[in-house]
């Protein structure tokens, strides 16, 4: 079945067609992010009209510098204030080659009863961190690591009166702020894989319906639905931004048909994928190639060793500075890729055990290492505007 095929399938022929393979949902507003196709590849291009890449660094939660342990650098360094401390991570990360702020949430519990994130930053947080950044909607608990809340029924009136909810109490705040790149979804959702521990939860789709046409167009017709109620409801509160969608897990199955329901109703494909360079050009480069659409690698690390069992061992530093600047080599030479964000921590806590600085908010030696790739990826940036601005 082709692609015109499938769109036919799952009842979006006048729409779709229309938009596949891609046009953008987002208005095409210079005061907003988007995107747009320049010199034989795709680009996120800012406010302003320059060409934009993101570099961005995940899970920023100051909770690391509350510890008993942490000598009270909270109150004596930051005055129990997150405007304050907000001012110096903000500067922490202009000064170390970030342009983006990826996803502020951070893992702060893992254990047989929950699996458990940080919260959202703000409205309010945000415009004090003053820097592009991206926005996760809290519309399903589909997270493959999420082990405590069942899944909805995608299809029902309720799961579309909370979707709606969600959009009018997020999206009705941001709709108007340059700073925000765009929305992401679910982190790793389980479409059709589970995990350990989200057995119980089964998945959004059955694996099953996959082996049969009839199944597969069962298949469609569910992720098509859920990516149009999402898509709807966002667009009903904010036409500006960009819709990142959910941020799929590329070393676990995904299904094509999930991908092609998503086309009409996102403006890039995002994606986690943790390895090597090969493991990213083999794993994330299939679906830039299969999609050609504009594509993020959302969330991504490759630990330094030495390393032991554990997630991750407490003896082991952040990340592998030879594999970060080798795994831009092979996203730079990828036309769909429009950025790379570092799976931080911007502060290690005691569940994860590396960051860019200590719980005394201390850089750690190799965030410099770090910080010369973002810099040159950035001149890179720099020489394509000259290029091409």
């Amino acid at each position: 079945m082709n692609r015109r095929e499938v769109i036919k399938e799952i009842g979006l022929s006048g729409l779709a067609l229309s938009v596949f393979p891609f046009t953008g949902s987002a208005k095409t507003s210079k005061s907003f992010f988007r995107v747009k196709k320049n010199g034989g590849r795709w680009w996120l291009v800012d406010p302003k009209g320059r060409l934009f890449w993101s570099i961005g660094v995940n899970h920023v939660d100051p909770a690391g510098l509350r510890y008993p342990d942490s000598e009270g650098i909270w109150h004596r360094k930051f005055d129990n204030s997150m405007q304050k401390w907000l001012t110096e991570v903000r500067k922490d990360l202009l000064e170390w080659g970030f342009n983006t702020m990826g996803w502020n949430q951070e893992v702060v519990t893992i254990n047989h009863q929950n699996h458990n994130h940080s919260r959202s930053f703000t409205f309010e947080e945000y415009q004090w961190l003053d820097m592009p950044y991206c926005h996760m909607l809290p519309f399903i608990e589909s997270h493959q690591w999420e082990i405590e809340t069942r899944l909805p029924d995608v299809r029902s009136k309720g799961f579309a009166e909370w979707v709606e909810y969600v959009a009018r109490a997020h999206c009705d705040r941001f709709k108007d702020d340059p700073n925000l790149i765009g929305y992401f979804y679910s982190d790793c959702p389980i479409w059709i894989h589970n995990r350990p521990g989200t057995e119980w939860k089964g998945t959004l789709i059955d694996p099953e319906l996959l082996k049969s046409e009839s199944g597969r167009k069962e298949a469609r017709d569910i992720a098509g639905t859920y990516y149009k109620v999402l898509h709807d409801a966002i667009r009903k509160f904010d036409q500006n931004h960009l819709i990142l969608g959910d941020r799929y897990e590329a070393r676990h199955p995904i299904a094509h048909e999930v991908i092609d329901a998503a086309a009409p109703y996102i403006d890039v494909y995002s994606f986690q994928c943790f390895g090597g360079p090969a493991t990213i050009k083999e794993k994330v480069g299939y679906w830039a190639n299969y999609t050609k659409r504009p594509l993020l690698l959302a969330d991504s690390a490759v630990i330094q060793k030495p390393y032991t069992r554990g997630w991750p061992a407490p003896d082991t530093r952040h990340q592998d500075t030879d594999a970060y600047r080798e795994i831009h080599k092979v996203l730079t030479a990828m036309p769909e890729c429009v950025g790379f964000h570092l799976c931080g921590a911007y502060i290690e806590n005691n569940v994860r055990h590396i960051g860019l600085k200590t719980q005394l908010d201390e850089k750690h030696a190799n965030t410099d290492q770090i910080a010369g790739q973002n810099r040159a990826i950035q001149q890179w940036v720099d020489s394509m505007r000259k290029r091409f601005d």
